[in-house]
């Protein structure tokens, strides 16, 4: 006469793997621990793209300044950033372009870089952030260059 002898809590070949029940603990843990995690991955999310912005608009103003030095004058109103990769009818001394492509000049939020002529000596490359309307806070406000 044989008997099986098992070792309590260690189940036979036939009946190996997961209970429904332990199954159902282990989703429901996970779940709970991606609801802690995810606000606050969504919030460093938002921070680096303000300050890849940030870097962005630097590059361009950089960009607008080599503009100014080879030619002598800031891109006007009408000609904008466009004057940075295709040449102006009248720059003279243009060497360009200066940025890449035109995708350059969209920020993380896939807008468009605006461009304002300050004075004759001065000019301002601005993003308006996530909310894509002027003023706003932290990672909705407006992003100015240079400073």
């Amino acid at each position: 006469m044989r008997q099986d002898h098992q070792q309590p809590g260690v189940r036979s070949g036939g009946d190996a793997g997961y209970t429904l029940t332990e199954m159902l603990v282990v989703i429901a843990i996970i779940g709970l621990i991606a609801a802690v995690l995810t606000p606050s991955l969504m919030g460093q999310l938002g921070r680096a793209r303000v300050k890849s912005a940030q870097l962005q608009l630097e590059s361009v103003a950089a960009a607008v300044e080599m503009f100014h030095s080879d030619t002598g004058r800031y891109p006007t109103a009408s000609e904008g950033l466009r004057a940075l990769v295709e040449e102006p009818a009248d720059a003279e001394g243009w060497t360009g372009p200066y940025v890449k492509s035109a995708a350059t000049l969209k920020d993380p939020w896939t807008g468009d870089i605006l461009y304002h002529q300050v004075d004759d000596n001065g000019f301002e490359v601005v993003s308006l952030g996530s909310d894509r309307k002027v003023g706003g806070s932290g990672t909705k406000r407006d992003l100015v260059a240079p400073k």
